[in-house]
């Protein structure tokens, strides 16, 4: 059934909400920031874990974050996963400072184009348990369909999201991770028919983030995916400056669905 999962992303070691399109490691003066908070990473961490929102994905927005991603970590030990700039040669060290998963994009699209050699690598770290992996397949539009975008979605691989590409990786992860680059941060309502998409190819747990706005978005999702996808919402949310919709309400919105 549809649930509200949070979200902590982290940019440049304090807990923001930007506009994911705007991200970009050659012109850092484009950034645009919707909000920055005043409270540390662990903050939120503990709150999540009060009202147990599980499924909380902590994404590192680049470097300087490590340290309020272990802090986030450590307040709920075992209770999120995280991203960013996860490879073969730290995954099983984020399990081990305490995410319940570690999620995946950039690293397995060398050269924008995807490496099963890395996916396997990724896997072997993880003594090829794939419950402890999450592949994130944030994506943009192009030419009507969907391809993964990497390096702070800013470039487009040659790996269209369908149902042949979900069929290859489901049997190697545990859920996924979908941002829609090109609505992410902006609250202009989500992409229907991604959503719609992603409900018909998967057949693993899936969360899917970008545009949402209110709290019927969730019964949106809902209606869209019979149930089959979660939604992320950030900008729009007062905890994170938003005026769109209460924590409370997606609070209240879980328990009801239990």
């Amino acid at each position: 059934m549809t649930r509200f999962r949070p979200c902590i992303d982290l940019h440049a070691g304090s807990v923001k909400q930007i506009v994911g399109g705007t991200l970009s490691t050659t012109t850092p003066d484009v950034l645009k920031t919707n909000w920055t908070s005043e409270h540390p990473s662990a903050y939120y961490a503990d709150l999540y874990r009060q009202h147990e929102l599980t499924g909380a994905h902590v994404i590192m927005l680049g470097p300087g974050n490590d340290e309020a991603a272990k802090e986030a970590l450590h307040a709920w030990q075992g209770g999120m996963q995280v991203g960013g700039g996860i490879t073969e040669k730290n995954a099983a060290e984020w399990i081990a400072r305490g995410a319940e998963r570690v999620i995946i994009t950039s690293y397995l699209f060398p050269d924008s184009t995807f490496s099963m050699d890395r996916l396997k690598a990724i896997l072997q770290a993880l003594n090829n348990d794939k419950s402890k992996l999450v592949i994130d397949l944030s994506c943009r539009r192009k030419d009507d369909k969907w391809f993964v975008a990497t390096n702070k979605w800013q470039t487009i691989t040659d790996f269209e999201l369908n149902q042949e590409s979900i069929s290859l990786l489901e049997p190697r992860c545990s859920e996924f991770l979908i941002h829609a680059a090109d609505v992410e941060g902006l609250q202009r309502g989500i992409d229907h028919e991604l959503v719609s998409k992603l409900a018909e190819w998967c057949s693993i747990p899936v969360t899917y983030a970008g545009g949402g706005r209110a709290i019927e978005d969730l019964e949106l999702v809902k209606e869209l995916s019979h149930g089959k996808v979660d939604l992320t919402i950030g900008s729009a949310l007062d905890i994170f400056g938003g005026s769109g919709v209460k924590f409370e309400e997606c609070v209240k919105w879980n328990k009801g669905q239990e």
